[in-house]
């Protein structure tokens, strides 16, 4: 860091490390609406819902219960692990045992740890792209390497064997499945993620299933899971999920990992020395959620459904976008390259990238949009559809207006 001396720099492990694109975006659009800017903000992936108030009511009641007021065990609650296993029975279709998860403060801990459990300097990890804009970072931060393996629109952003083969050496250490995926809101098929689970099986490498949006799926679409799908590989898969997504809850910061045992004590270990146990009244809360029906979880699908027609046509409908139709998250994955390298906005700029592009848009027509350089495509913004459907609707309005001003 210039003017500081080496014995006060910072170190280079951190230096690497990018700052999370998402967050920057929604933090520089709710500082905009601080200073009065009227900004439709289709940035971070928070859903626009309350928590469901029969969990809510839960979490109230455990405030003025002392036993929560104490220390608990690191992993979690044995209540919230046991719920968390009958879960994955549930939903996954397979036996976990509760000593098999542990909770995390948000599902961005279960990530980061389970990068600092596997990996050892100069290890690869395989990141289907495009990727959740962590992933890699996590992977720095363990010392490891990300290596990227793009697969596109016309593929249904799935990676293929061929392809993932390819990127294999003898350093591959995981390889990381996300579906339904952020950002591109795909939903891999069976065939995939069995292709995906059996190539790791026979190779030795471990498989991180990232599967928080496993019940935002669209269509008749479903989540099919690597556990399920490929039971050999259980020995060897780590789950990552939370309950931010499904019951409206980021805020709550209550994660998990499902993992074999000896992973998961010593993520366990780990947990111990960074956080200790996570905040007990969001556990109660959590294992109100995770023990409870998915009633309010099929009302909020509906709703993402119908924003999901309304942004993907809107999207469709402006000169130089195009947005296939996700099937699971939510979260439309627009390619801007017809927008870029020519004059664009009522200014008549023109914009080499997709982040440019995604600067300008905010601050001129003051609609944030995550640009795909954060997920490595470049070429492509992210825009979340978890927000009200006037939102989308005036948001979409601004795009148009500002995106076709020079050929009004």
């Amino acid at each position: 860091m210039e003017g500081m001396s080496n014995s006060l720099s910072l170190s280079e492990r951190i230096n690497r490390v990018a700052p999370s694109a998402t967050l920057a975006v929604d933090s520089k659009a709710k500082a905009m609406k601080a200073q009065g800017v009227d900004v439709i903000g289709f940035g971070a992936g928070e859903p626009n819902f309350a928590t469901p108030q029969d969990i809510v009511a839960v979490a109230a009641e455990a405030v003025v219960d002392p036993k929560n007021y104490k220390y608990t065990p690191t992993a979690g609650l044995p209540e919230l692990r046991a719920a968390i296993a009958d879960k994955t029975l549930r939903d996954s279709g397979y036996e976990v045992k509760p000593e098999q998860v542990v909770v995390t403060n948000g599902g961005k801990q279960a990530v980061y740890e389970t990068f600092q459990l596997l990996l050892d300097d100069g290890d690869e990890v395989i990141i289907p792209t495009p990727y959740w804009t962590s992933y890699p970072e996590a992977v720095k931060l363990a010392g490891g390497k990300p290596v990227e393996v793009f697969a596109g629109a016309d593929v249904n952003f799935e990676p293929n064997v061929a392809d993932l083969e390819a990127a294999r050496t003898e350093r591959t250490k995981a390889v990381i499945i996300t579906s339904p995926n952020n950002p591109t809101g795909a939903v891999w098929s069976e065939e995939t993620i069995r292709g995906i689970g059996e190539w790791a099986v026979e190779h030795g490498i471990w498989v991180v299933s990232d599967e928080i949006y496993e019940h935002l799926t669209y269509d008749g679409v479903k989540t099919t899971y690597v556990g399920a799908a490929v039971p050999e590989v259980r020995d060897q898969l780590i789950v990552l999920d939370g309950v931010a997504k499904t019951y409206a809850m980021p805020g709550w910061r209550v994660g998990w990992m499902v993992a074999p045992e000896p992973v998961a004590k010593a993520a366990a270990k780990l947990q111990g020395h960074m956080t200790s146990n996570v905040n007990n009244i969001a556990q109660r809360a959590a294992l109100a959620a995770v023990a409870g029906p998915l009633d309010a979880v099929a009302q909020m699908r509906a709703a993402f459904d119908k924003r999901r027609g309304i942004i993907v046509s809107a999207l469709n409908d402006i000169e130089g976008v195009h947005c296939p139709t996700p099937k699971g998250a939510f979260y439309a994955f627009a390619d801007v390259r017809g927008l870029l390298n020519r004059p664009v906005g009522p200014n008549g700029l023109e914009f080499e990238t997709s982040s440019d592009l995604a600067a300008a848009l905010l601050d001129e027509a003051h609609v944030a949009a995550v640009p795909g350089e954060a997920f490595g495509a470049p070429g492509c913004m992210r825009f979340s559809y978890a927000v009200a459907d006037d939102q989308i609707v005036e948001g979409m309005r601004r795009f148009k207006e500002w995106a076709e001003a020079k050929r009004a």
